[in-house]
């Protein structure tokens, strides 16, 4: 324990001189953090490819390229987030001036997971940098290729009094909850992310929670099969289906449900061939551990595609289920993987209201060009974020908070949202000194009027 308390009084020392408050510092710090992005790509790519198969140009898109975007974001807007929010004052403080001025928490936690081991680590880095606060950084052990370099590009990169990075399994980060941080942003599964808040109120430390859940994707009897299939397939099909936001089951109605299938299968071969396991550009899963997981999941179902996978080099094809109901091993849990369980459905406002008694998922994907399906999908249904005709990609945008509600998460990032997720927003009333009003000095008889009519 002694390492990791000294490291977060190191950091602690460090923020209580203030340095991390100026413009210019936090500046600095996000262009560091891209310079280092830029010297260490090709071996942050090639880590990505050995952990979980990624292809470079899938790594780059969905990992180095999200973060470049966030940086830049950062970068051009900070100034303009820092600076103080006027805001109206109540008239029965006349006269007064007031103001909301965001501060940084301090030191923080970040613990990332090991599906996107680049984008999930730095883009809440460049959030807390941007916000002014020191870091620990705790990268995923089953990453383990990408950890090492993520590691060596930090520590290249700041001073362990701004960013330390510490390697290990579930002992460290248990080792690290006990320690009191002023906030911890943590992404990963449900459970975990109920140990970190439980260890977080012990010191009444803010959280920041990213975690998951079993995302829907309602393609209606409007909506164009082949678009909805491709860009569903592509979704579902991105890291090997080891996606937080990946459409986790779709909901089709049962007039374009044969035609679904079908450009579904079309479009895995188009973009993987008739062998996807041999294709080079098709992911893996993570570890054995996932791997027996995924391939129990199987049997929930009728496979109308796939069905088959290798121990040897840890693939799953892309699998089509069907046969599947509500109480299926496959519903009870968030797949991760590039299994997509797909249900008929006959009557829109029956299937909302199904979806209406799960638990809250990250995000919801609705196909469809009538306009009232939108609305009632988007306005009934609590979730996190999601699209409209498209799957995954509103994550991309850093001008949109990204976050879930409920069992999927609490609190939101990405762009402004994550430079106020590691800020506190501190208000401040400046009071005139020239006047001093006596109505609210004591005593108080034949003031109730008065009172009623500044305060309503």
């Amino acid at each position: 324990m002694d390492r990791y308390e000294d490291a977060l009084a190191r950091q602690r020392r460090f923020f209580q001189t203030g340095a991390t408050l100026s413009l210019g510092f936090r500046l600095a710090a996000l262009k560091r953090l891209r310079d280092a992005m830029k010297r260490y790509e090709p071996q942050l790519l090639k880590a990505l490819q050995e952990d979980l198969g990624k292809a470079p140009f899938e790594a780059y898109a969905t990992e180095l390229g999200v973060v470049y975007e966030e940086i830049s974001e950062m970068r051009r807007n900070l100034r303009d987030w820092m600076r103080p929010r006027a805001v109206k004052s109540p008239l029965a403080q006349f006269p007064s001036r007031c103001a909301v001025f965001p501060e940084p928490l301090g030191v923080s936690l970040i613990i990332s997971p090991w599906n996107y081991p680049v984008q999930l680590t730095l883009a809440p880095l460049a959030a807390a940098l941007a916000a002014g606060n020191c870091a620990v950084v705790k990268p995923s052990r089953y990453a383990a290729r990408t950890a090492l370099v993520l590691d060596a590009m930090l520590r290249a990169a700041f001073p362990p009094y701004l960013v330390t990075v510490f390697q290990g399994g579930a002992q460290v980060n248990t080792a690290l909850l006990q320690l009191k941080f002023d906030h911890i942003f943590f992404t990963g599964s449900p459970a975990v992310g109920r140990v970190v808040m439980e260890a977080a109120a012990r010191h009444l430390t803010p959280v920041t929670l990213e975690l998951g859940g079993k995302s829907p994707c309602i393609v209606d009897e409007t909506a164009n099969p082949a678009l909805a299939a491709r860009r569903i397939a592509w979704g579902k099909l991105l890291n090997a289906g080891q996606t937080c936001v990946a459409p986790d089951y779709a909901l089709v109605h049962e007039s374009v449900f044969p035609r679904f299938v079908e450009e579904y299968i079309r479009a895995v071969g188009r973009m993987y061939g008739e062998e996807p396991m041999k294709n080079p550009e098709y992911g893996k899963i993570i570890n054995e551990k996932h791997m027996e997981r995924l391939k129990a999941l199987l049997s929930s179902g009728t496979p109308l595609l796939g069905g088959v996978y290798s121990d040897r080099e840890r693939k799953i094809s892309p699998t089509l289920l069907t046969d599947t109901g509500w109480d299926s091993p496959v519903m009870q849990e968030e797949i991760f993987g590039p299994i997509l369980p797909v249900l008929p459905y006959r009557n829109f406002s029956a299937m909302l209201e199904q979806l209406k008694d799960k638990p809250s998922p990250l995000a919801l994907y609705i196909f469809s060009e009538n306009r009232e399906h939108q609305r009632r999908a988007l306005r009934e249904v609590r979730f996190g974020g999601g699209c409209v005709n498209d799957v995954v990609v509103h994550l991309t945008n850093p001008r949109m908070p990204f976050g879930g509600v409920g069992e999927s998460g609490m609190g939101a990032y990405h762009g402004k949202a994550g430079f106020l997720a590691f800020s506190h927003e501190k208000g401040i009333l400046k009071k005139s000194a020239r006047l001093d009003l006596p109505v609210r000095y004591a005593p108080y008889h034949g003031r109730l009027s008065l009172a009623r009519l500044l305060m309503r």
